[in-house]
């Protein structure tokens, strides 16, 4: 596995798309001093170099075939669509790269374990960007609910909308692209829930779905019998919602304000005592990217195949739920592949 030598050595990125999330990835790679961001690929030349220029980027590629090829690369950072994710992280893993690749982790869980497969064929590190398990608050509160602070926990809420609206064309509302509001916004809700109680035994859902075919505006009901306890999430990309989170236990409550997936604060409320709240160190990055990145140089540098924080395991549990979502509320993607051992070629 190709891994940097000592903490003083900077890991060299390979940045695979160009939009919104990548320019905020990468932006937070050049401030820090132990990532060097070496190269960045595109489905064009233009754009890659566009990227480049606006980052200092040595390297720009108009193919993900020759970013994968590229061995002064230790890890690639795939930020493509997720309808992309098992097409760019599978080439990527197929040409001996590590990935770290966004969510959600890929369209359906039969994706998300043919990566899983290939990485570990490979003997690559592969991880899913969900940089909320990075976050060391949302870190010290899933500790705080595993010590029993709260008690044994009952319930879970989290919702995470957009006001819109977004136009047909727009990718949140494009099925070709995974659109709808479940896979882009949803599996925050879900990943929390995931976090602080693991697979559930029951998923209920229901949901608007657009002319196109995608989710608008979903409701979901998760539950764990052996535990007595229920999640309700929701997400929406007709609706903003205010994108909290509470945990309630027997003992107590845990609210978490406005950005529960990369929080300031939160508040623990243990009965019959005064709150006690939580606040993010001044210094401490906002949005938690910079935490991930850490997180997964301090992966490489150890030689480690997965994170503790964001282990594999969990990350295909999220891929069923979601999918058992999109069963219950009838969306289903074009072209979506669902079987395992697909040929990996640069377009989905």
């Amino acid at each position: 596995m190709h891994t940097r030598d000592t903490p003083d050595t900077p890991v060299r990125w390979g940045i695979l798309a160009t939009g919104d999330i990548a320019s905020a990835f990468t932006a937070e790679l050049t401030k820090m001093p132990d990532a060097h961001v070496a190269a960045v690929a595109s489905r064009t030349e233009a754009r890659a170099k566009t990227f480049a220029d606006r980052f200092a980027i040595p390297k720009a590629y108009g193919n993900w075939a020759d970013l994968a090829a590229d061995d002064d690369i230790d890890i690639v950072y795939v930020a493509a669509p997720h309808s992309a994710h098992h097409a760019a992280a599978g080439l990527c893993l197929a040409a001996g790269r590590n990935v770290l690749c966004e969510k959600s982790f890929t369209l359906n869980a039969a994706e998300a374990a043919d990566l899983i497969a290939l990485a570990r064929t490979h003997d690559r590190f592969l991880m899913e960007a969900m940089w909320m398990y990075c976050n060391p608050l949302v870190r010290r509160l899933a500790a705080l609910v595993r010590d029993g602070a709260i008690g044994e926990v009952r319930t879970v809420h989290a919702d995470f909308g957009l006001p819109g609206p977004f136009a047909p064309a727009h990718r949140l509302r494009d099925p070709a692209q995974g659109g709808g509001a479940l896979l882009d916004l949803g599996v925050y809700p879900v990943s929390f829930a995931h976090l602080l109680l693991g697979e559930p035994d029951t998923v209920r859902a229901t949901a608007l779905l657009s002319p196109e075919g995608v989710d608008l505006n979903t409701g979901i009901l998760l539950g764990w019998q052996d535990r007595g306890a229920l999640a309700t999430l929701t997400c929406s990309i007709t609706a903003g919602t205010p994108v909290t989170a509470s945990v309630t236990g027997t003992k107590g409550r845990i609210d978490v304000p406005h950005g529960f997936f990369y929080p300031e604060r939160f508040t623990l409320h243990r009965y019959g005592q005064d709150p006690e709240e939580f606040v993010a160190a001044p210094d401490a990055p906002h949005d938690s990217l910079r935490h991930e990145a850490a997180e997964v140089m301090r992966c490489l540098r150890a030689g480690e195949r997965e994170s503790p924080l964001v282990p594999l395991a969990g990350s295909l549990a999220v891929m069923r739920t979601l999918d058992a979502v999109r069963d219950r509320i009838g969306v289903r993607y074009p072209g979506e592949t669902t079987e395992t051992g697909k040929p990996w070629t640069e377009h989905p």
